[in-house]
């Protein structure tokens, strides 16, 4: 049977798979195992509530609230708020736990349920494990003045938008942006911090209803962003993802500034201020060739993890390291968060460019993006790929012909019988024919 819990908590069809039952099943057996794990501070344990605003969260958040409180746990409904905001609220406040109702950047009929432990991290796989071999126990239930209560959490979105601006060192007063807020959570708490900072800001994909969060707008489809950049003449524009943990930018002639771009001009702000620590930025492996050898340039080490921004989180956590994140735009400044923050990104990508005078593309160029060919080969035994004599050759033979000039990643799929290959090399050309010459290998030696 498949782990119900991912790479970021649990995640799929509204009232299909991520249903009320299981959400209330869910809250109780976290409950549960957070007191046996020593997780709650005190007699009383102490959860706040948040959703993005997909049509199927009013129903969870009810559902979370009352498993929680049906298991003796006091809860907080902060309502709608970015993942991230949550996170603070939860270390801020002294939480004991924290459930955010969010798909992310998945289309307005998914939705997911995700927990943070005190502190405003994310569950260690161990607890989420344990949570998941407790759905449906039998337990005895809390009666009378022991069942938890059901509170609204007032000011989140103010607090919340205060500990964004109170990050930045300068205000970003003469910068015109353009905000894509995804139709997601960020649809007010981006725009309140962009303009209390001083920016000038024009928002799309701001409804409030989330019928459209994610569809055809914010950082998985930038394209109204980009002409939306260039008819305001604005200076940047910043999309997020439905839970806004994600930031992607484009340039003022509307190109992309994807993450590892953004990580590379946040590096080295960090580096020049004396706040990187270790000289270290944490990356996956998904992170393109150019990133590493541009902070080589500028000497920063680069640290890989897995696909997977709790892997980078977790590394970043063992090294007391500042900066990480992924291509995707999921950036995570530890000096001021526990997860990924993309306004907080975004924030301080624009107050890069004020402190420099720089333009988003002129900061951008500190890195050249090498060529890149993906190929999802699909039907293969995936468990194989990193042990079959044939593929190992194969992938040498071109690691050999590219040197330090490209790259080869195999990446079996979490899901899937696929095999990702990817290639970077110094041309579209030689990456593709590369890619192609290694996926054929893979489909001839691990077909089911």
């Amino acid at each position: 049977m498949a782990r119900l819990f991912g790479t970021d908590g649990v995640r799929g069809r509204a009232n299909v798979d991520i249903t009320a039952e299981l959400a209330v099943e869910l809250s109780v057996a976290a409950a549960h195992v957070l007191a046996t794990f020593g997780a709650f501070n005190g007699s009383r344990a102490r959860a706040i509530v948040a959703h993005d605003p997909r049509p199927s969260g009013d129903f969870l958040s009810a559902a979370v609230c009352a498993g929680l409180a049906s298991a003796g746990v006091d809860v907080e409904d902060a309502g709608v708020l970015p993942t991230p905001g949550l996170a603070h609220l939860v270390k801020e406040s002294g939480a004991d736990l924290g459930v955010m109702i969010s798909a992310s950047h998945n289309p307005s009929a998914d939705n997911g349920i995700k927990f943070f432990a005190r502190g405003g991290t994310k569950l260690p796989d161990e607890v989420e494990d344990a949570i998941e071999a407790r759905l449906g126990e039998e337990w005895e239930r809390p009666q009378d003045t022991i069942v938890g209560s059901i509170t609204r959490y007032e000011g989140a979105v103010d607090q919340y938008v205060d500990h964004l601006v109170s990050t930045l060192d300068r205000t970003l007063e003469g910068l015109t942006v353009v905000a894509d807020c995804a139709n997601g959570a960020a649809f007010e708490t981006g725009p309140k911090a962009l303009r209390a900072a001083g920016a000038t800001v024009h928002v799309i994909g701001d409804r409030t209803d989330g019928l459209q969060i994610n569809e055809d707008c914010g950082s998985t489809h930038l394209e109204k962003l980009q002409a939306a950049v260039r008819e305001k003449g604005a200076d940047i524009g910043v999309a997020f993802d439905g839970d806004a943990d994600r930031c992607l930018a484009v340039d003022a002639a509307g190109e992309e500034i994807d993450g590892d771009q953004i990580m590379a001009i946040l590096a080295l702000d960090l580096k020049e201020r004396g706040r990187l620590h270790d000289d270290v930025l944490v990356v996956t492996v998904m992170s393109n060739l150019g990133l590493k050898l541009a902070m080589r340039e500028h000497g920063i080490t680069l640290g890989q993890t897995g696909v997977g921004d709790r892997y980078v989180l977790e590394e970043m956590n063992l090294g007391n390291y500042s900066l990480g994140g992924e291509q995707s735009g999921h950036v995570i400044m530890a000096e001021h968060a526990t997860t990924g923050d993309g306004e907080l990104t975004a924030l301080h990508l624009l107050q890069r460019m004020v402190a420099t005078g720089r333009s988003a593309r002129d900061l951008a160029d500190v890195m050249t993006r090498m060529p890149q060919a993906l190929i999802n080969v699909k039907g293969v035994d995936k468990a194989r790929a990193s042990i079959d004599r044939g593929v190992l050759d194969a992938v040498a033979e071109v690691e050999k012909e590219l040197g330090e000039s490209g790259r080869v990643l195999l990446r079996p799929s979490g899901t899937e019988p696929v095999v990702r290959v990817m290639v970077e090399a110094p041309s579209d050309g030689q990456a593709h024919t590369a890619a192609d010459r290694l996926a054929a290998v893979v489909r001839e030696r691990l077909a089911l």
